[in-house]
C-alpha cells in the first residue's frame, strides 16, 4: 500500500500549494488524480515518489514510513519508485545519449552488468528503434524523448508508478502507444500507478478509480 496521511508541502516555509491532503493507492490498484494546472497535484506526486519533503505528513510505503528523501531515503525505497514528467527535456540531462539515459538509474544502483539485457527488453517495447540509442535528446523529438523516459522509469521494475502529466505534450497516438507500455508492464509485475493529469476522459478510461482534486482539498478543508 502507498498511504499518503494528511500532507501539506510547498516550496516557500509557511506557503503550501497542499494542506493536508490524504491518498491511498493499493498494490496492482491505478489511481487517477484529476485537477487543473496549478492545484498543486504534482507537488503532491513528487511526496509521493519521495521526491519532496512535506511539511507535514506521513508517506507510508509497503508498511514502512519513508524516513528520508531523495537520496536520504533508503535505496529499497527510492528504487521502489519510476517516475515520469510532463516535460522529458527538463527530465533528461542533455549530455547523455538516449541508452545511457534509460540505463542511468540501473547503474546508479549497482546494476551496470544488467544494462544491456534490460535495453534490448526495453526499447522495442517502449516504441524505440536501435538506431535512436545513440542520440542525445536534442537529436530527438519530444515523443521519442518521452518514450526514453518511461523506459527509464520502468527499468529497475518498480513496484510503483507516477506519471504526472506524462502525455501532455504528445499526440493522441504516443498517447495511447505510452498508456499500453505502463499497462502491459503492470499486468507483468503488479506495480500500483498513480497517474496526474487534467484529462479527464484518459484517466477514467485508464485507471481503476479517479479521483477529482477538489474533493481531496475539499476534504481536508472540511477537517479544518
Amino acid at each position: 500500500m502507498l498511504e499518503l496521511t494528511d500532507i501539506t508541502a510547498g516550496y516557500d516555509r509557511g506557503s503550501p500549494v497542499v494542506r493536508d491532503v490524504s491518498l491511498r493507492v493499493a498494490p496492482g490498484e491505478a489511481v487517477g488524480l484529476l485537477g487543473p494546472s496549478g492545484c498543486g497535484k504534482s507537488t503532491l506526486a513528487r511526496v509521493a515518489a519521495l521526491l519532496h519533503r512535506p511539511e507535514r505528513g506521513s508517506v507510508v510505503v509497503d508498511g514502512q514510513a519513508a524516513p528520508g528523501w531523495r537520496h536520504r531515503a533508503p535505496r529499497a525505497l527510492r528504487t521502489a519508485f519510476g517516475v515520469v514528467f510532463q516535460q522529458p527535456r527538463l527530465a533528461a540531462d542533455p549530455r547523455l545519449r538516449l541508452a545511457d539515459l534509460i540505463a542511468e538509474p540501473l547503474r546508479a544502483n549497482g546494476g551496470r552488468g544488467e544494462a544491456a539485457e534490460r535495453l534490448a527488453e526495453l526499447v522495442p517495447r517502449v516504441g524505440l528503434s536501435p538506431e535512436l540509442l545513440g542520440r542525445r535528446p536534442h537529436e530527438v523529438s519530444d515523443g521519442q524523448l518521452q518514450r526514453a523516459c518511461l523506459a527509464r522509469a520502468l527499468i529497475l521494475r518498480p513496484r510503483w508508478l507516477i506519471c504526472d502529466e506524462m502525455t501532455a505534450m504528445l499526440d493522441a497516438s504516443t498517447t495511447a502507444a505510452l498508456v499500453a507500455v505502463v499497462e502491459e508492464c503492470r499486468r507483468m509485475t503488479g506495480a500500483g500507478l498513480l497517474a496526474v493529469g487534467h484529462d479527464r476522459v484518459l484517466l477514467e478510461r485508464w485507471c481503476d478509480r479517479t479521483v477529482r482534486w477538489e474533493a481531496l482539498a475539499g476534504d481536508a478543508a472540511a477537517v479544518r
